[in-house]
């Protein structure tokens, strides 16, 4: 690794643009962020990719090996990337930061807590929650009603026992018994916040917004009026700071904001993606899970509230991806009719990329042990449909492994940038906003709201939330709301049980199907494999 200022000389950052955490990772100071307006902007390069297995596709080893890739052609390139979460780390998934020779350094580092910056989030949220429980207590001018608060708890590990809790038990020194629960903080409006909030004022803006129940006359209460704002936002002083980091071979890259892409909207922050493309000429971006999930959520969340648009997007594919999707078996070597069968599944993914007005290269993520007839059958799918598509090495050849995906891709992105396309308008319903993402994205025929999701829409509308746009809680595995059913959907009935106002994150949250926002481990998580050496070395990251 080289040291962290070599890496900021890239960005032209000094050393008194920078908060070091040691001589390998870095916060950019405010200062230096308001510098930022006054730089010309680089180009958005974003990475998505079909809906993936349960252990991935290799999003984000694709995208920091196309930004090694870029580099190695002569490009100004620089990653822009979300932090990962402990669920995932100790679940199933593993680590977040890449893989093989496209990593972000020091993975470890950043795999298990970072800079603080979840713990930060964790904390201002539950703070919010104390101060809920406590106006309840007190009985305060509010006249909170406890039976109508709906801010939850959360923490950043995967625990299914604590989806669904009673608090307050014990006497009334221990406050009014009710039932709550806790989320995954990657889950949390606070994260939602932190990622699209511009600036500090903005955050306290939006900090203040929070919805967190009703008092007694069905009034809402906010976290404006639990006083709650400053506390709040000096607890995420730091947390807004984007952290500065590097790729295996060097490339800055800008680690900022976990959201999850099927719970939540699955995109880095807006500061860190602005930065990076003040200080590059192509800043490489990824939106979690598959296209029907973060990247629909880049385009009408992120770059509506940003003003942000790429102008190149990529999806990445994986020959046991599209094995599943074609009916086949991830595990065992199939024919290459299975593979022909699950490029249904990818086509169906390009005519939403098409949706938002780009032609997108696919990226072939190459796996040991890929036979070369289903790589082939691949190349040979995508040619006959008029796509771009290159194979990735990186995992095991660096930005060597990258060199040709990054040409195609350099190649896209120089072209005219596309104008701005979104699915929806704001002055929409929430219904028909829910439908257009439902029925052009994920071949939804229809929307089947729930009892409670008619009521909240109703509540919805009365308290004049309803111009908000749409986030849509689905399971990654996908594109209907039952995660058995793998391949190209079409025609099928997308159930809506609720719908949640995060009306400070700026959005409104649809919950589908079984989808909940505080995962388990599986029967052998991947924090069995996890060890401390005697010399301080973190093993099975």
């Amino acid at each position: 690794m080289r040291p962290i200022q070599e890496i900021a000389d890239r960005l032209d950052l000094t050393a008194a643009d920078l908060m070091t955490y040691g001589d390998q990772m870095a916060k950019i100071r405010l200062a230096a962020l308001n510098q930022n307006s006054c730089r010309p902007a680089g180009r958005i390069v974003l990475v998505s990719a079909i809906n993936p297995t349960r252990s991935g596709e290799g999003k984000t080893t694709v995208s920091i090996g196309l930004a090694q890739g870029m580099q190695r052609l002569g490009a100004r390139a620089a990653l822009a990337l979300r932090e990962p979460s402990l669920g995932p780390i100790f679940g199933i998934k593993g680590g977040g930061a890449g893989g093989g020779q496209c990593q972000l350094e020091p993975s470890t580092r950043i795999n298990m807590h970072f800079t603080g910056d979840m713990h930060a989030i964790g904390a201002a949220h539950n703070l919010l929650a104390a101060l809920v429980d406590n106006a309840v207590h007190f009985r305060s001018e509010l006249d909170l009603e406890h039976r109508q608060v709906f801010w939850r708890r959360v923490l950043d590990m995967n625990d299914r026992a604590l989806r669904q809790a009673v608090i307050g038990l014990g006497g009334r020194l221990n406050g009014v018994p009710r039932e709550t629960g806790f989320d995954i903080t990657a889950a949390s409006e606070v994260m939602g916040i932190l990622c699209l909030a511009e600036d500090l004022a903005d955050l306290k803006r939006r900090l203040g917004n929070i919805l967190v129940g009703f008092d007694r006359q069905g009034a809402p209460v906010t976290a404006a009026s639990l006083k709650a704002t400053g506390a709040m936002a000096a607890l995420l002083q730091d947390a807004m700071l984007p952290n500065l980091v590097q790729s295996t071979e060097g490339v800055p890259a800008l680690v900022h904001g976990g959201p999850f892409g099927n719970i939540a909207h699955g995109c880095n922050s807006v500061i860190a993606t602005k930065s990076a493309l003040a200080r590059a000429e192509y800043v490489v971006t990824e939106a979690g899970f598959g296209f029907d999930l973060g990247a629909e959520k880049f385009f009408d969340i992120k770059c509506r509230s940003a003003g942000l648009w790429p102008s190149a997007v990529v999806l990445v594919v994986t020959v046991r991806a599209l094995r599943i999707h074609g009916g086949g078996n991830p595990e065992s070597v199939g024919t290459v009719e299975e593979i022909r069968a699950g490029m249904e599944h990818l086509y169906h993914h390009v005519e939403s990329v098409q949706a938002f007005g780009f032609e997108p290269v696919i990226a072939i993520n190459c796996f040991t042990g890929d036979l070369e007839a289903d790589l082939a059958t691949i190349e040979a799918g995508c040619h006959e449909h008029g796509l771009p598509v290159a194979r990735f090495d990186g995992y095991t050849r660096g930005g060597a492994g990258s060199e040709a995906l990054a040409e195609v891709v350099l190649g896209a992105a120089n072209k005219p940038q596309p104008p701005v396309r979104f699915l929806y308008e704001l002055d929409e319903s929430p219904q028909q906003k829910i439908l257009a993402v439902a029925s052009t994205i994920y071949g939804a025929s229809e929307v089947v709201f729930s009892r409670t999701a008619l009521k909240d829409l109703e509540r919805i509308r009365s308290l004049g939330y309803e111009k908000l746009p749409i986030c849509i809680a689905k399971t990654h595995l996908s594109l209907s709301s039952d995660p058995t059913r793998v391949g190209h959907q079409d025609g099928f009935e997308l159930p809506v049980e609720s719908v949640r106002i995060s009306a400070g994150a700026g959005y409104l949250l649809a919950l589908t199907g079984d989808i909940v926002t505080m995962p388990g481990l599986s029967a052998s998580p991947a924090a069995h494999r996890i060890d401390l050496t005697d010399d301080g070395e973190v093993l099975g990251v």
